[in-house]
């Protein structure tokens, strides 16, 4: 289990963050998803610093982060990811999400491009955008959808509800206990619930922020996609219409928490592209790699 970095609080976009940081060079930004904090990136963190400053807050509203009253849009997201940076010091970032921390990663590189090095999307879609028709949402984006509900059923079972997301999002690979630990904490509690899901009941206004965004600009960020199980290579369908430069990879052999999953995977990727290529061919690692990248100009 590698070593924690330093945390730290940082105020920015009005609301207080709790931020990991390690390392120093160019700035990566890393956003997590549900039912993540900044843990979920502990061996990316690891693997980065030697060459980067390593950025990873806990989102809005979740783990050591103010548990804002409202925000949860992809837009608000993206306006905080952009105040971190500005909090931090930093002109620009490469800027890499996960889940719910992909749409705002998004919608800064589509927003603010001279802010965006370099941008990594994975194991997400885009709103309504193109290139996902035919993929019924998950069930539980209906049940978290519903103002209060999932908060009054979950009360006191929500360590069985993130072990079943752990589970499914890793085929049943074992998750470093202080890390499950560390979500369960997290996500316990009705106010930290309702933080969580109002992610998803602000699902509605983030897709049209990011067809909106898609509708004005071009995507002119070296971007890279990164597919598992589920999504595959269906972010990459939806991004391919929109973006300049684009490197697409499906990582076999694992489920929706890459980071956690397939660090062996994700993080020689993760490096090739940062350092400014990628590579030709299947990632190191043999058998269960990732699929050669597509690369388009």
């Amino acid at each position: 289990m590698a070593s924690l970095p330093a945390t730290r609080r940082v105020a920015a976009n009005g609301i207080e963050f709790n931020v990991a940081v390690a390392g120093d060079g160019p700035a990566v930004l890393l956003l997590h998803g549900f039912p993540h904090t900044w843990r979920l990136w502990t061996e990316v963190i690891t693997a980065l610093a030697g060459r980067h400053r390593v950025i990873a807050p806990d989102m809005r509203g979740t783990g050591g982060t103010a548990r804002a009253p409202d925000g949860y849009d992809a837009a608000t997201l993206a306006a905080d990811a952009e105040a971190l940076l500005d909090a931090l010091g930093e002109p620009a970032a490469a800027v890499a999400g996960i889940d719910a921390g992909a749409p705002p990663a998004f919608l800064l590189a589509m927003r603010r491009p001279e802010r965006v090095r370099r941008l990594v999307l994975m194991e997400s879609l885009l709103g309504r955008l193109p290139g996902a028709e035919g993929r019924p949402a998950p069930w539980w984006f209906g049940f978290h959808s519903v103002p209060g509900l999932a908060e009054t059923v979950l009360a006191g079972h929500e360590a069985e509800y993130v072990d079943w997301f752990l589970d499914s999002g890793t085929r049943a690979r074992d998750v470093p206990r202080p890390i499950r630990d560390a979500f369960v904490s997290a996500y316990t509690g009705p106010d930290a619930l309702r933080c969580a899901f109002s992610y998803y009941r602000a699902l509605p206004a983030s897709a049209r922020q990011i067809q909106d965004a898609a509708d004005a600009h071009r995507l002119t960020v070296p971007t890279m996609a990164v597919g598992a199980h589920p999504v595959g290579d269906v972010l990459e369908r939806q991004l391919r219409p929109l973006a300049d430069d684009l490197t697409g990879h499906v990582v076999e052999d694992c489920g929706h928490i890459i980071p956690l999953d397939r660090p062996d995977v994700l993080i020689p990727l993760m490096r090739s592209f940062l350092a400014g290529w990628s590579p030709p061919g299947p990632a190191a690692g043999g058998p269960g790699g990732a699929r050669p990248g597509r690369r388009r100009r």
